[in-house]
């Protein structure tokens, strides 16, 4: 599938892209819901992506009406679809008349990615491809287009799939020039040492959250002084973390890989030859991406308790088990004495899945909470963790979402009512004073 999207995208002249909301979906697994189709914003509307609207019914004038021909790559359907935008009722326009399988099950966030044809193919003058969340597609289109945290929607130049940016170009081309020097004056090894150590996760994430602080004007990320902690959290992983991170994963992965096939006169050859070693270079590539993603979450929660004066203990071993964050110490915890509410847990993990299952087993007669950035969460799994009596923690944009499902939930709650109901009202013994 992604082959196919990166052909279109090559073939279009201007690429949208939406993270799907309950209303642009839940019409495909409710047979009651007659509104078939998914919302255009306003300013994707206004922008001239799709096709002029027009109020051409002189005894409705307040209807706004369009059609285009859509071509649906993943089932080779074409479709005359429709969009009206109702002006008594809302700013949003209705696009209808599409394959309601594409829509059907998927996970929250999922995304749909249109693009505008240079030249029709079937007459076609749109495509549109849905793009479950779950899936490695959209985890390459995100960061193909350098989709960050709080995306919601976009339009974006194809050419975004080649270069996410200018700064990205200068950076290869640096990199691409060193190896080519080094393989000239064989120095390979000596560039390969200068690259071979990516900093540890605690060095980038510190990184990253200099840079947070820096841009927005902070001196520590405080809880009782950010607004929205979680949100600044979410940001400083999932957005500038990881953008550093990539820059010296490239440099140590491309080196290595050049390494092992610089001394070959036959490239083919030697891909074949050295599979095994290539394929070794992938997975270690893969694990520790996985591994940094995990502890930088974990990092910037920490650093968020320390700077708001927070008692806690840091990964405590407990009953075969290690609890991200244990308030306030481990004594506490094991302690006898202490009523239900004297001592909580947090656990910490960017993606949960079924992963959350592990988390249960923690309870040790206090509440249980579990922090996450992860807006693919399924409705089903937040009320399993309910009746687990898991309590989760999510950013303030993520609570509010219409794209994931925590809003509303019981069970729910952001990062910033997390440090004001249950540490600084519930729990206010757990606040060292200044």
């Amino acid at each position: 599938m992604w082959w196919k999207i990166q052909s279109l995208a090559s073939q279009s002249t201007e690429l949208f892209v939406k993270k799907l909301s309950r209303n642009d979906t839940s019409w495909a697994d409710d047979s009651g819901k007659h509104q078939a189709g998914f919302y255009i914003p306003r300013p994707i509307r206004e922008a001239g992506f799709f096709p002029e609207l027009q109020a051409n019914n002189p005894a409705k004038l307040h209807i706004f009406h369009a059609e285009c021909t859509v071509l649906w790559p993943q089932t080779g359907e074409i479709t005359l679809s429709n969009m009206r935008h109702y002006s008594n009722k809302g700013p949003e326009t209705h696009f209808t008349g599409l394959p309601k399988p594409l829509f059907r099950d998927l996970t929250p966030a999922s995304l749909i990615l249109s693009g505008r044809l240079a030249q029709p193919i079937s007459d076609c003058s749109y495509w549109i491809i849905v793009l479950d969340s779950a899936t490695e597609e959209a985890e390459l289109l995100e960061t193909a287009l350098d989709l960050e945290a709080g995306f919601h929607y976009g339009r974006f130049e194809p050419s975004r799939f080649e270069d996410a940016s200018r700064l990205a170009r200068d950076e290869t081309q640096e990199l691409i020039e060193r190896l080519q020097s080094a393989i000239r004056n064989g120095t390979l090894p000596e560039l390969l040492a200068e690259y071979a150590d990516i900093p540890n996760p605690a060095t980038i994430a510190a990184g990253a959250r200099k840079e947070w602080l820096q841009t927005n004007g902070f001196t520590g990320l405080d809880p009782w002084a950010i607004p929205n902690p979680g949100d600044a959290i979410m940001e400083i992983s999932r957005d500038i973390e990881f953008r550093h991170y990539r820059r010296y994963e490239l440099r140590r992965r491309a080196v290595e890989l050049v390494s092992l096939l610089a001394d070959s006169s036959d490239l083919t050859t030697a891909v074949v030859r050295r599979f095994p070693e290539i394929d070794r270079v992938f997975l270690s590539a893969s694990q520790q991406r996985k591994n940094r993603a995990g502890r930088s979450f974990e990092h910037h929660i920490a650093a968020s308790l320390k700077a708001g004066h927070i008692r806690f203990t840091e990964q405590a071993v407990t009953g075969g088990r290690r609890p991200d964050f244990v308030m306030p110490d481990l004594s506490a915890l094991r302690s006898k004495k202490r009523t239900y509410a004297e001592a909580l847990v947090l656990a910490a993990k960017t993606t949960l899945r079924e992963r959350w299952k592990q988390v249960s087993s923690e309870r040790l007669n206090c509440d249980v909470f579990l922090a996450t950035v992860d807006d693919r969460v399924a409705a089903s799994s937040i009320r399993e963790m309910a009746n687990a009596d898991i309590r989760l923690v999510v950013p303030e944009a993520l609570k509010s979402s219409d794209e994931a499902h925590y809003k509303g939930q019981p069970n729910v709650l952001s990062f910033r009512e997390f440090f004001d109901g249950e540490i600084r009202k519930s729990r206010p013994f757990l606040v060292i004073a200044r």
